[in-house]
């Protein structure tokens, strides 16, 4: 057993308290993860990214105020290299599909058996994503209506238009007012997303699939 890998710090947005007790209650039993804070809205949860850059955080969909989809999109824009998993109590597949265009990584259900919940956060944490049983099903099938480039986030398909134009990534940064570190997290995630290797190769894509292009691949 590795000692020295540090348990992946959590963060809980639920507006309700007794929400974030049960589930620090659950997450605090497994010896790789730690809640390393909790937020009851968009402001505190973003604050807290801010102050600790946690490695994932599990949020729920249906806040008062700004909702988990539209915080979800914000933390995609400004701190990409931050996981997001969706908890929700509803498994409309609308729900679901914007949450995944707003950047999460999973969408697991408030009733799920605590195993699923701790499976999806680790799921996530290593990249992968990671829906309910029930959920999977109807993503298999929206997925396959969807073009690779109609999955990105507002925020890729941003970048991959301003790479299409030949911006660099301080351009991109500047134009975008964003830091170079996160747009290169960005071009990162599009390379992933894309099933893409290389820089040059990203950017052809970019040329070829630029909005306001009649070319189609």
């Amino acid at each position: 057993m590795n000692h020295t890998a540090s348990p992946a710090r959590i963060v809980l947005v639920d507006d309700h308290p007794l929400v974030r007790d049960g589930l620090r209650a659950r997450l605090e039993a497994v010896p790789n993860l730690r809640v390393a804070g909790e937020a009851g809205n968009a402001d505190e949860a973003l604050a807290l990214a801010e102050s600790i850059e946690p490695d994932l955080v599990l949020m729920d969909v249906g806040m008062n105020g700004m909702n988990g989809i539209a915080l979800a999109s914000l933390f995609h824009e400004r701190f990409p290299g931050i996981r997001v998993l969706m908890l929700s109590m509803h498994d409309n597949i609308e729900y679901v599909t914007q949450a995944v265009r707003a950047g999460a990584g999973g969408y697991v259900l408030k009733d799920s058996p605590a195993t699923e919940i701790v499976h999806a956060i680790e799921a996530v944490l290593a990249g992968q994503t990671f829906f309910s049983a029930g959920i999977a099903k109807k993503m298999i099938h929206a997925s396959a209506m969807q073009t690779p480039v109609e999955r990105l986030t507002p925020r890729e398909r941003d970048i991959l238009d301003a790479l299409a134009l030949g911006l660099s990534s301080k351009q991109i940064a500047q134009q975008c007012g964003l830091s170079v570190r996160t747009v290169e997290t960005h071009r990162l995630n599009l390379k992933r997303k894309l099933d893409i290797e290389g820089q040059a190769e990203l950017i052809k894509f970019a040329v070829e699939h630029r909005r306001g292009s009649d070319r189609k691949r």
